[in-house]
């Protein structure tokens, strides 16, 4: 038999007091903007451009003709004159050092025995080309290139997608080999280079650098040292050697 205690007891038991807040979330503004989950993952910064050593050789030979002969081996279709020659040096030239020909688009590397390997060329298109002395205090195999911020404003759709950098490579802008330009121990960012668009060579085709063929700086790389000096003329000055 039930009586009033047992009742209120009962009540008790089966209603409670009104919730003042959801327990179980918070309550939804209809008129805020929905949140997109990716936006709220955090993206990871690009990894830095790479140049696996494992790969340079493989690299090396698909630049390098079969056969390869550098006086007569021409697939480019360079003028015979871009193609390297032996020549006289003018004297009092110091072995060891580049000297580049900005009229007729020769880059000469001076030998101990009065010679000169002559060597075809690109140089920067209008202003960009930098004549000057420098000192070559870096150079690298297949090196990793980034334009520098310069560039990417001057040009942003030619540039602005490789600001991360590219991964050394065949098809990478400074191609095989990279000598480093400095003036003092300041990067000038120029740099003599190889290139995958060997048919500008003998001409005016890049952003401030000195072009080569890649198959030929891969032979002049080993002969040039750290701490040479670059000599780089400008257009209207005379050359360094007799050819």
């Amino acid at each position: 038999m039930f009586n009033r205690r047992h009742f209120i007891m009962t009540s008790t038991a089966l209603f409670s007091a009104p919730i003042a807040q959801p327990v179980f979330g918070q309550e939804v503004d209809p008129e805020a903007e929905p949140v997109d989950p990716a936006a709220l993952i955090e993206e990871e910064p690009p990894r830095p451009p790479v140049s696996p050593p494992s790969r340079w050789a493989g690299w090396d030979a698909r630049v390098t003709p079969r056969n390869y002969d550098p006086f007569t081996s021409n697939p480019w279709g360079l003028h015979s004159r871009f193609l390297p020659t032996v020549v006289e040096a003018n004297p009092n030239l110091t072995p060891g050092d580049i000297h580049v020909d900005a009229i007729a688009r020769y880059l000469y590397h001076i030998r101990p025995d009065g010679t000169a390997m002559r060597y075809g060329v690109a140089i920067a298109r209008g202003s960009l080309y930098e004549p000057g002395t420098y000192t070559i205090r870096r150079k690298a195999k297949w090196p990793t290139w980034r334009p520098t911020d310069d560039m990417i404003e001057r040009d942003p759709r030619s540039f602005e997608r490789f600001k991360d950098g590219v991964d050394g490579g065949p098809t990478n802008p400074l191609g095989s080999r990279a000598f480093y330009l400095y003036v003092g121990r300041r990067d000038t960012y120029l740099r003599i280079h190889g290139t995958p668009s060997p048919r500008s060579i003998g001409g005016r085709a890049s952003s401030g650098c000195v072009r080569m063929v890649m198959a030929h700086i891969i032979g002049l790389y080993d002969q040039v040292a750290t701490g040479s000096t670059a000599v780089l003329y400008a257009t209207e000055d005379g050359v360094t050697a007799r050819s």
